[in-house]
């Protein structure tokens, strides 16, 4: 399915008041319950969601790198790491390596990644909405809301799955 990208970061900065207070309802529930509410909500949203349709993240989010990410990705290119770093990164306003550029460097024309076996750690794991302990990055996840529509869809489900 190929969703609306266009009009994603403005529907979610308008329901954002909204997906906050979903976070204090969440937070009410026990933490197992918590990440089994997200799991499933997550499982259901990615039946829907087609991620080379959309590659949002990539497109807009930089990841942070960290050295085991710059040294596995310097490797897949078989690059220095110092090449690596001094090519593709650069030290963003919080100390943290990030890409010189968005999109992603090693974004594909048709979405998909260049170095997916070797991708980011943050790459891996994002949006993050199938992780144990939730609620730690619950305002994470209603920020990826703007970015990512398989989040945005999570939390539109978000109110019947809560008591």
């Amino acid at each position: 399915m190929l969703p609306d990208l266009e009009n994603l970061a403005a529907k979610a900065q308008s329901k954002k008041r909204d997906f906050k207070a979903l976070t204090q309802r969440v937070r009410k529930l026990k933490p197992q319950k918590q990440d089994e509410v997200f799991r499933q909500l997550h499982e259901e949203a990615f039946k829907h969601i087609d991620c080379l349709a959309c590659a949002n993240c990539c497109k807009g989010l930089g990841p942070r790198l960290m050295e085991s990410d710059i040294v596995r990705l310097a490797s897949t290119l078989k690059m220095k790491t110092s090449v690596f770093m001094d090519t593709y990164l650069r030290i963003d306003e919080d100390g943290d390596k990030v890409f010189q550029s968005m999109p992603c460097p090693f974004l594909l024309e048709d979405n998909y990644c260049m170095v997916y076996a070797s991708r980011p750690r943050a790459c891996r794991a994002y949006p993050h909405t199938d992780q144990k302990n939730i609620k730690s990055i619950l305002s994470l996840c209603v920020k990826n809301t703007e970015t990512c529509p398989a989040v945005y869809r999570i939390f539109e489900r978000l109110p019947s799955q809560l008591p």
